[in-house]
């Protein structure tokens, strides 16, 4: 974003200690190149970085990408996933935002108490065969694209083998575990911060979404690869549209009030998923839009993104 006197401003989160190296392009997509500019340390959990190194005026895209830096035994996952702080944020939406549907109330305050990484992307179609061995998905053709087609039991087995094979490796303690995010870890993920309806503004005639999304206005009757459209403010890409990603909760209705670590109901019939597919209309994508499902089933259009937290 630029700052008040115009120029570049670059947020980073993450955990003092950590290093990060702060890259610029000119183009995003599959085909960018990234350029490193500078390494920075955190010395606190949010560091505000002014571009004055590239020349007045140059229109960039940024990204600050992890280099090290763990504290204790907090892993290492590499460029792939984004540290995301401890922090509290208001869960739902308001009784006023457009294109509301009510079960996104009552707004909940709430509170996460342990940082965790969230997957920069959806997992991918590559990703998932080197796991399982094998590739569900409908649309094919480009491994980079987001992997779908899979049910909710499909995708908590694929995070549970690869925590598996990543410990036998020696990469991750048994102090932490990859595994879908929480229905409120995945909002605050996508709002990155902010509280509007999408991450980037309220987009009332949603004339902005298309720089974000691949949905049922751009989507050309498919997925697309991961990373082809702008991130949020936290290095995020497809937290809107092209795949409906799975989280770990049951659906169920919000308590209202204040909540801290929640991870909903303790039983029920169906899971929840967030953030639109290809095909979604663009209320759907809306970061507090819930979508439901049984947990066997499977379509075209659900994919998920992964989380690597701290085991309680």
């Amino acid at each position: 974003m630029l700052a008040l006197q115009g120029v570049p401003l670059v947020t980073i989160n993450g955990l003092p200690g950590d290093t990060n190296e702060i890259q610029s392009s000119r183009t995003l997509g599959e085909g960018a190149i990234w350029i490193p500019l500078t390494n920075v340390v955190l010395t606190t959990s949010v560091l505000e970085w002014y571009d004055r190194i590239s020349p007045p005026g140059a229109t960039l895209f940024y990204r600050a990408v992890w280099l090290g830096g763990a504290v204790g035994d907090r892993p290492t996952p590499g460029t792939r996933f984004v540290w995301l702080p401890a922090g509290q944020f208001m869960l739902g939406s308001p009784d006023n935002e457009q294109d509301r549907n009510s079960d996104e109330g009552p707004q909940t305050l709430v509170s996460l108490t342990h940082g965790f990484w969230m997957g920069r992307y959806e997992v991918t179609q590559g990703e998932y065969q080197s796991v399982m061995g094998s590739n569900p998905s409908a649309i094919t053709g480009d491994t980079n694209r987001p992997v779908e087609n899979v049910s909710w039991h499909d995708a908590t087995n694929y995070c549970g083998r690869l925590t598996q094979q990543e410990r036998a490796a020696g990469r991750l303690s048994a102090a932490w575990e990859y595994r879908l995010p929480t229905e409120a870890q995945w909002e605050y993920a996508a709002r990155a911060g902010t509280t509007n309806r999408f991450s980037f503004g309220n987009d009332p005639g949603y004339t902005k979404l298309g720089n974000y999304a691949w949905y049922d206005a751009n989507h050309e009757g498919t997925t697309h690869a991961v990373g082809g459209k702008l991130p949020n403010q936290w290095g995020l890409y497809d937290t809107y549209g092209n795949v409906w990603e799975l989280c770990l909760d049951w659906y169920g209705t919000y308590a209202g009030g204040t909540a801290i670590d929640p991870q909903g109901p303790p039983t029920g019939s169906e899971r929840v998923g967030r953030g639109g597919g290809y095909y979604s209309s663009p209320r759907l994508c809306r970061s507090s839009f819930r979508f439901r499902n049984d947990p066997v089933y499977l379509f075209s259009g659900q994919g998920f993104r992964m989380a690597l937290v701290s085991v309680p």
